[in-house]
């Protein structure tokens, strides 16, 4: 006897970019990473909706903001597209499409300074 299975297609809707980026916030917070902060990009690049810039203070603490996060994000159906930098774990980014989050050790944050680099960027208050 044949049989044929039938799979019925489903789409998922993500939060929105400002939604996940607030997550990730949030969720950098929990696991104390420190100097927050998230940049609105929209108006500034075609690439990106917004960047999310944490900084870490151990490669275990970076590893584990970077790992929290991506688990938040797959937790509201979000695919990691790539990650950076995650052996070295001096800076690691990881990239969600309309979203990057940015995770640095203080002295890697203070040297590229992305703050300064993208000044243009209007700063989300995330924690209102």
């Amino acid at each position: 006897m044949n049989s044929a299975a039938t799979r019925i297609a489903t789409t998922v809707s993500l939060p929105t970019a400002l939604d996940r980026a607030l997550l990730c916030a949030r969720t950098a917070e929990d696991n104390n990473g420190k100097g927050v902060r998230i940049l609105d990009m929209r108006g500034i690049t075609p690439l990106y909706d917004y960047f999310v810039l944490i900084t870490g203070h151990s490669r275990r603490q970076i590893h584990t903001i970077a790992e929290e996060i991506d688990a938040a994000l797959r937790g509201v159906g979000d695919e990691r597209l790539s990650i950076e930098g995650f052996e070295a774990s001096r800076w690691v980014v990881q990239d969600y499409g309309d979203l990057v989050v940015h995770i640095f050790d203080p002295e890697t944050r203070e040297y590229y300074a992305l703050e300064d680099l993208w000044a243009d960027a209007a700063r989300v208050d995330w924690k209102s």
